[in-house]
């Protein structure tokens, strides 16, 4: 019978039903098309939000927060104890998580990571308002790393901080120097950069070992264009799967449209028009070249007076947003600061411009005042879009504007040299408001080099610093909300920038590519730009159907041709048995 079998077989393969050669299965990609420019990939530098949103892939926290409700949870630590006089912080990293190198993540790790920011400048760029407070930070042993802070700090679950490795770390020379693109960089998030060609793409690749389990696909890429109608245009034709920051009319144009879903939620950015009120670094010595007429407050309230704001929202956002006031949006309420009776300002030009006259500022013979700068960015709908309507906002007032839009880069340097008069920004905030508040205090401001400091507007003020340092130690929720309110109604009356909206996230993806994204918070959150890594951790790739992908028709031709084959057997043998059965 084996040999009746084998015949079999080798007719099979003898009419070329041989089994076709194995086809490599394609990695299953997630493209996603960014504008925004990366300005550094060294977590101590990066400050542009394409910048942090790739490092938080890259690097965990110490701490984290859920998709669902962005409650803090397990992020390096799992556990974590205050002493009661909440000086004394103690957290736990657990055994069994891993660098995507190999290496175990060890309380070290954090005590070197918090440490370096200590002792150099340099590495409290980005986020060294976190550790300002701190007094000693230290690793009892690979599991126990203890932070002593020299007075209470409400901020000791919420310390958006990435942790680097310090087997890598330690031996980088200069962190102003140190671009971080020795490539794979090793990381302990759920992707692994491998690839950055700058102002075309980003490459990562999935953490196969993370320590929440990997990723549902293969790599991540983050596609550069040069603006939003560009990114809208490559989804509509599913060369990206996943677009954020749209304009109104672009977003309006992607309903209905086939494989493609939308997603509109309460952003967490605002977008703001800084106004230099007399730059100068954190020791006071002058900084920039803005226009000596804004250092007056009242030359700056006029300004914003002089600003109507529900136009902005209805004709620029086209609703898409909310008015703006506080630094905090809305979506975070309890700590969202709205002008009360006697704090409001009223959109008024004819009171801005009695405000010029009564500063020392009449108009000159051709009607206007002084001319101010006005920077923005290239290729942002919004930056075009709002200069036109503040050229003429600020023309009924006698300031006539000299409009310059340029890169991201160009423009960060700018605002970061205090090399103008206005210029559009924004920020995202984090879940606690201690961040976007700390930008704004005296010591954010850059040193004579221009370095180690991230200023949002270069505001220096007394009671805004004294506020700042109040809420930083009060654990009752109720008397810390009430001074976070203080602090941003001070802001607001000082004006060294008007917030101008509260974006909403406007978003869509490639349905027919990926079907599902986490949001954060579950209900009516945003995709991209979290307080964390889930929805491109959470991305589920659509379902493989017919037809078979390329390469497959051979195989079932052979399958075809053995099922026949096997058939043909079990004839063959059923007959054998019956044969042997009528003998016997």
């Amino acid at each position: 019978m084996r040999v009746k079998l084998c015949a079999l077989l080798a007719a099979a393969t003898a009419l070329g039903l041989a089994a076709p050669p194995v086809v490599a299965q394609q990695p299953v990609v997630l493209k996603v098309a960014i504008v925004q420019q990366i300005d550094s990939l060294n977590p101590f530098l990066a400050v542009f939000q394409s910048s942090t949103e790739i490092g938080r892939l890259m690097y965990d926290y110490l701490t984290a927060y859920s998709a669902d409700d962005q409650t803090v949870t397990e992020g390096l630590a799992n556990r974590w104890e205050a002493s009661a006089d909440k000086l004394t912080w103690t957290f736990t990293v657990p055994e069994g998580k891993k660098w995507s190198d190999g290496q175990p993540i060890t309380a070290r790790d954090v005590a070197f990571t918090y440490n370096l920011m200590l002792t150099d400048v340099v590495a409290r760029t980005a986020n060294g308002s976190f550790v300002t407070n701190f007094d000693t930070v230290t690793a009892t042993d690979d599991r126990t790393v203890v932070i002593r802070t020299k007075t209470p700090q409400v901020t000791m679950l919420a310390l958006d901080v990435p942790i680097v490795p310090r087997h890598v770390w330690e031996k980088v020379g200069s962190v102003k120097d140190y671009a971080n693109d020795r490539m794979p960089v090793v990381g302990s998030g759920p992707f692994v950069l491998t690839e950055h060609v700058p102002g075309q793409f980003i490459k990562l690749t999935a953490n196969k070992g993370y320590w929440r389990g990997a990723p549902k696909y293969d790599e991540l890429h983050f596609v550069y264009f040069q603006n939003s109608d560009a990114a809208v245009q490559a989804l509509g034709k599913g060369e990206v799967d996943l677009v954020n920051r749209m304009a109104p009319a672009q977003f309006d144009s992607l309903e209905g449209k086939a494989g493609v879903a939308r997603n509109k939620a309460q952003g967490r950015r605002f977008t703001e028009l800084l106004i230099n009120p007399g730059a100068q670094t954190r020791t006071g010595e002058p900084i920039g070249d803005g226009n000596p007429a804004l250092r007056d407050v009242r030359v700056r309230r006029a300004i914003a007076q002089a600003i109507d704001l529900d136009a902005l929202v209805a004709r620029v956002s086209l609703g898409y947003a909310e008015k703006g006031a506080g630094l905090v949006p809305p979506v975070f309420s309890k700590w969202h600061w709205q002008p009360g009776p006697g704090e409001q300002r009223r959109f008024d030009p004819a009171a801005a411009n009695a405000a010029l006259d009564a500063a020392g500022h009449p108009r000159g013979a051709d009607g206007t005042r002084f001319t101010l700068r006005l920077a923005g960015r290239a290729g942002r709908a919004y930056d075009e879009q709002a200069a036109e309507y503040l050229k003429r906002s600020m023309g009924d007032i006698g300031v006539p504007l000299d409009v310059r839009l340029v890169s991201d880069n160009q423009l960060n340097e700018a605002t970061t040299a205090a090399a103008y008069d206005l210029a559009f920004s924004g920020w995202a905030t984090n879940v606690d408001p201690d961040f976007v508040l700390s930008l704004h205090t005296c010591a954010q401001r850059p040193g004579a080099d221009g370095k180690g400091g991230t200023t949002d507007a270069y505001f220096c003020d007394a009671t805004y610093d004294e506020l700042y340092a109040r809420q930083l130690s009060e654990f009752d929720e109720g008397k810390r909300q009430e001074l976070v309110r203080q602090m941003q109604a001070r802001f607001h009356d000082q004006v060294p920038a008007v917030v101008l909206a509260y974006d909403n996230a406007l978003e869509a993806y490639r349905s027919d590519h990926f079907t599902r994204f986490t949001t954060q918070p579950a209900q009516g959150g945003v995709i991209m730009a979290q307080n964390g890594v889930w929805g491109y951790y959470g991305a589920e790739p659509a379902g493989q159907a017919a037809p078979a992908p390329r390469g497959w028709g051979g195989l079932a031709a052979f399958g075809a041709a053995i099922a026949a084959v096997v058939m043909a057997f079990v004839i063959y043998a059923r007959r054998r048995r019956a044969t042997a059965g009528e003998r016997e």
